[in-house]
């Protein structure tokens, strides 16, 4: 399919690969000079306080100082990251699959990493790219391979175990390296944002003619006569500095995309059927061929990673602290020099001389001791004469430029802290503006994880596992950055964490954790030993825990009595509500039954006594509702005034008709008198 939309041009054919790639790199050059070479330039002289007659603002300008303030603000931003990033010791960290149920091999994966970049200078190399993206705007480092020989003492026995041997142990193996890379060395293609996205990238600098003869004795590069480069003060580091021209090769590494007629061209086996194929290309002073081969990493990836200071949408080339500095810099060092300027006016003594009356050959200068001759009297022929008082605004001016460079960039000093904000430097005003500085901070943090450190660190590991299976076991490991807070950060939150300390008594349970967190987060020599104690000293001690188990079980019989007691009452409590239940059940019984004893009791046969006996029984029946009356009330009637006197009222005039005949029934013991009181 490829081979019927592509159709290779006749051109092309004719053209070698390492043309084709320095043709490239010459476009790319000019984009990069054109657009970027001159600020890149004099964002270098800048921080370094180089002067150069391209920066003065005024024709009349005399002094030559630079302001420190750029300086401060890159410095200080720089310090921030590495401290976050490397602050705590360990700055990077991988992920375990959750079903793995060996852990030891993440761990010792991670251990040996850590190692292997301590002993290859990995946090020099990635400091000097964080100074790169501060003042450029864009930090870039080289993923390179090197065959090194480990060597190591130890001994071995010898004549059989009677003597023993003392001497080395070489170990030949491969470790990766990071090498910065300044950008006017670093070429990429100018449509792209990303080293990914691009056709390729190629890194173009000088480097000494011995170690490319060493790596051609080593079948890295292909044999063949390297000669001295010509110069070129486009690629030097510091272009202000004499150049060194003898023994020096320029190099250029091509990491991308090459068409795959070209490569093939060369001898080299390409398994894709593709346009364009990935490669590696080197070239020796821009047309002696010394490498090209497929990308051999197992990965597919380029051995670059680049991260932009602040990200400028749609460009590879980020912002860095020196061009958000730069105007309010500018503006500071043209203050000064015209400050320093006007003092060389007003300070330098000066004289006016009326110069027909000095004589012949005389010299018109002012020093001590000097003997100045004049045709006359001196006082009218001399005059002191000055330019006036340099002006006190400058100093305030020079203050406020000062601060601007410092609101510009994000960077802070002692100095700088108090009245950021509201003009004095209370403690609302400094938390408010550190607030806003350490979010700027933690911005650029995280864009220079995910960017650069992180893809370093999975593309280190791909190597090391490539070339060294037998340290490093291969497996896909998920790698995180365990970077912290900054030095500032870490301060504004400790002083947070003290007011907060301050609200609360001590015997809190948050107390020792908010200790615990303070000391962890002060750069303490000993502050892992601190923690240390204190973790131990919160864990009880055996007697503390027995007293502790005693007083808990102490607890809980106290409990288990109390519930008992309580339970015990309430079974108390159910029999008193049954019995009560009962009785008021019965009660109706017992009335009926006292009704008709009452009824019966005294009576004999004839009319008489039937009615006496209905007599009773409408006796009986009002004495009977006023009973139950009597019981509704204490059932729980509300005790009121007026039902009160009401039960009052009802009871009083039924209590002689129903006490009356109880009595006469009582009191009936004589059958005469019973009916001779009736009649």
């Amino acid at each position: 399919m490829a081979e019927s939309i592509y159709s290779p041009d006749p051109l092309m054919i004719q053209e070698s690969l390492e043309e084709w790639v320095i043709t490239k790199c010459e476009d790319w050059r000019d984009y990069y000079e054109s657009n970027y070479e001159e600020k890149f330039e004099e964002y270098y002289r800048l921080w370094r306080g180089q002067w150069d007659p391209v920066d003065s603002e005024r024709a009349s300008e005399r002094s030559r100082i630079i302001s420190p303030a750029l300086q401060q603000a890159v410095e200080s931003n720089v310090a921030e990251l590495e401290e976050a990033t490397f602050g705590r010791g360990k700055w990077f960290d991988i992920a375990d699959d959750m079903n793995d149920p060996q852990k030891q091999d993440v761990q010792y994966l991670r251990n040996k990493l850590t190692e292997d970049f301590e002993s290859c200078k990995v946090r020099k190399a990635v400091a000097e790219c964080l100074i790169n993206a501060a003042v450029f705007g864009i930090g870039i480092g080289e993923v390179v391979l090197e065959e090194i020989k480990e060597m190591a003492p130890a001994t071995q026995p010898i004549m059989g175990g009677d003597l023993t041997a003392v001497g080395v142990n070489i170990t030949d193996r491969i470790v990766v390296k990071l090498k910065p890379v300044l950008p006017q060395n670093f070429l990429i293609d100018p449509v792209a944002t990303s080293i990914e996205d691009a056709m390729g990238v190629a890194i173009d600098e000088f480097v000494s003619k011995h170690s490319v003869e060493l790596l051609q004795e080593q079948g890295v590069y292909r044999e063949g006569l390297i000669e001295s480069a010509a110069p070129d003060t486009d690629l030097e580091p510091d272009q202000d500095l004499t150049i060194y021209n003898d023994d020096k090769v320029r190099l250029t590494k091509y990491y991308g995309l090459v068409p795959r007629e070209l490569l093939e061209a060369e001898g080299v086996d390409v398994e894709s059927n593709s346009m364009y194929v990935e490669a590696i290309v080197v070239i020796a002073n821009g047309g002696t061929l010394l490498k090209a081969e497929a990308n051999p990493y197992m990965m597919g990836d380029r051995p670059v990673v680049a991260f932009p200071w602040d990200v400028v949408p749609g460009r590879f080339w980020g912002r860095g602290v020196c061009e958000k500095g730069y105007n309010s810099q500018k503006a500071l060092d043209t203050e000064l020099r015209a400050r320093i300027d006007a003092l060389s006016l007003t300070i330098h003594p000066m004289m006016a001389i009326d110069a027909t009356r000095l004589p012949r050959g005389a010299k018109p200068e002012v020093r001590p001791g000097k003997m100045i001759l004049t045709n006359g009297d001196p006082r009218e022929v001399l005059q002191p004469f000055n330019f006036g008082q340099v002006n006190q605004i400058t100093f305030a001016q020079a203050a406020a430029l000062q601060q601007m460079v410092q609101q510009a960039t994000g960077a802070v000093d002692s100095a700088g802290i108090a009245g950021q904000v509201n003009g004095e430097a209370t403690a609302a005003g400094i938390s408010m503006s550190l607030g806003a500085i350490i979010k700027r901070h933690k911005r650029t943090l995280i864009n220079f994880q995910q960017s650069f450190l992180l893809p370093f660190v999975t593309k280190a590991a791909h190597r090391y596992m490539q070339f060294d299976p037998e340290n490093y076991p291969v497996a896909d490991y998920k790698f995180n950055a365990t970077s912290t807070l900054g030095i500032i950060a870490r301060e504004y939150e400790v002083t947070q964490l003290v007011q907060l300390l301050q609200t609360m008594q001590q015997d809190s349970p948050l107390y020792p954790v908010l200790i615990q967190s303070i000391i962890d987060n002060m750069n303490l020599s000993n502050r892992e030993e601190l923690i240390a104690a204190m973790q131990k000293a919160a864990q009880p001690g055996p007697q503390a825990q027995q007293m502790a188990m005693a007083a808990q079980q102490a607890q809980l019989q106290f409990q288990e009595a109390q519930t008992a007691a309580l339970q015990g009452q309430a079974a108390e409590f159910q029999a008193r509500a049954g019995k009560l239940t009962v009785e008021t059940q019965l009660a109706p019984q017992e009335l009926e039954i006292d009704k008709i004893e009452a009824i019966t009791r005294n009576l004999k046969e004839g009319d008489e006594d039937d009615k006496e006996f209905e007599r009773r029984m409408r006796i009986a029946e009002v004495a009977l509702k006023e009973k139950n009356i009597n019981n509704q009330v204490r059932k729980g009637a509300p005790s009121r005034a007026n039902d009160t006197n009401r039960n009052e009222q009802l009871s009083r005039p039924n209590q002689p008709s129903v006490q009356r005949p109880v009595r006469q029934i009582g009191l009936t013991g004589e059958p005469g008198q019973g009916t001779g009181g009736q009649n």
